[in-house]
């Protein structure tokens, strides 16, 4: 019980015990529980009312270590893996949608730097100049609190996966010069740094998606431009405005991995794509924690009245239950299966895991609006912007849940190389 708010303390999502998590996970689950419910809850409205990115968060983010959580430990952060990463994200995501899925685009510009291309194949000398490149990148964040970005979309087939980015890269002497357009950039104007994915442009050569560079750009870097309004329906705290690249100069030391390697991650390293679904599964929990509490009458600015004892009522908090734990139980296998080169199986396994908690966040969510009834709907309480977050997942590139559903019902059908 808390003594200041009367309250009593969430419980783990995952249970340390049940779920036989390590001591990390252990640690940091109950770090991102405390946080969240601390610093993070009480001004998740004001965001999302304003539309306007949560830069107090950021500034406590990096105060508790959290903008280093998956910097390697030899390079002064956690040292956080893949699932025990995505295990936290869930955490913070159930007290501030937003915050976490902003935070899933500067941790994944470490992730994805440290652990994942540790996986991956390079030679001696190419190994030792991305670490020596990367640390400049973790000295910032962990020194300065500097803050990442990694925008995808441009409008096209190059965010699903499926064709090169036409933002390109040219080589000039000491770098690049980066042109063009990324749009729904999550933290735009608000970043240090811009994880950028483009294309190097080799002269008299097509794009080629095997030609993926992932660049460091400065925000203030000359050329760099935010275009365009922000006022959607969810995750109105992650800023995702246009940003453009005008002959934007960067330094080839810059380079957040080394050329070919991005797109040997994507091939072998697929579970990657899967980090934005730990919001989703956070903003699940916290729509059943919201039913819980109200039926209950224990929901902070609700009236204290009880409603738990119709049957109408319990049956659909057992429904949703039912959902929650099917939702977690393949949830936490598929992040459990993330390695480098896996088999059929699993990658089938997580795709089907990402459209799961994409649309099953919003199902619980409508549930939980429907079970409470009319008063939940009020912006003074959190179930409507949980509702309207949590509506926006499925539409997430590289994983839509139209492109999860298109590749499981094509991959299981037909083994690699087979045509009709």
């Amino acid at each position: 019980m808390d003594a200041l708010t009367g309250t009593t303390a969430d419980a783990a999502i995952f249970d340390a015990d049940a779920f036989r998590l390590t001591p990390l996970e252990r640690d940091l689950t109950a770090k991102a529980r405390e946080f969240g419910a601390r610093v993070l809850a009480p001004r998740a409205a004001r965001w999302d009312r304003d539309a306007a990115f949560p830069t107090d968060n950021y500034r406590d983010m990096h105060r508790e270590g959290l903008l280093g959580v998956c910097i390697p430990a030899e390079d002064g952060g956690i040292g956080a893996d893949f699932r025990a990463y995505c295990l936290t994200a869930a955490e913070i995501g159930r007290y501030c949608g937003a915050t976490a899925l902003t935070w899933n685009m500067h941790v994944c510009s470490t992730l994805w730097t440290g652990a994942l291309t540790d996986d991956l194949e390079m030679d001696a000398e190419t190994r030792e100049t991305h670490r020596r490149r990367r640390r400049l990148h973790y000295d910032r964040i962990l020194k300065d609190g500097a803050v990442y970005s990694q925008p995808f979309s441009e409008g096209g087939a190059a965010a699903a996966g499926t064709a090169a980015f036409g933002t390109t890269a040219t080589r000039v002497e000491g770098g690049f010069l980066v042109n063009g357009r990324k749009i729904f950039a999550s933290l735009a104007g608000h970043a240090d740094q811009y994880g950028i994915l483009c294309t190097e442009q080799r002269e008299g050569e097509k794009l080629s998606r095997r030609d993926t560079l992932y660049l460091g750009v400065p925000a203030d870097a000359p050329g760099v431009a935010v275009e365009g309004e922000w006022d959607p329906l969810g995750m109105r705290g992650t800023v995702s405005r246009n940003l453009v690249f005008r002959d934007v100069f960067v330094a080839e030391d810059a380079a957040l991995m080394p050329p070919g390697l991005y797109f040997q991650a994507a091939t072998r390293w697929p579970h990657m794509f899967m980090t934005l679904t730990p919001t989703y599964m956070g903003l699940a929990q916290a729509a059943y924690d919201f039913t819980v509490r109200y039926l209950r009458g224990e929901q902070p600015g609700a009236p204290p009245v009880k409603r738990r004892m119709y049957p109408t009522k319990q049956i659909a908090v057992a429904q949703m239950r039912v959902m929650l734990e099917a939702t977690k139980a393949l949830w936490f296998q598929a992040v459990t299966d993330a390695r480098p080169d896996p088999t059929r199986e699993q990658v089938l396994r997580a795709l089907a895991a990402q459209h799961t908690v994409m649309e099953n966040a919003n199902a619980i969510a409508t549930l939980a609006i429907r079970t409470c009834g009319g008063q939940s709907m009020l912006k003074s309480l959190p179930l409507e912007r949980i509702y309207r977050d949590s509506r926006c997942g499925s539409l997430m590139l590289p994983w839509t849940a139209e492109l999860c559903l298109d590749r499981l019902g094509r991959e299981t059908l037909y083994e690699k190389g087979e045509v009709d």
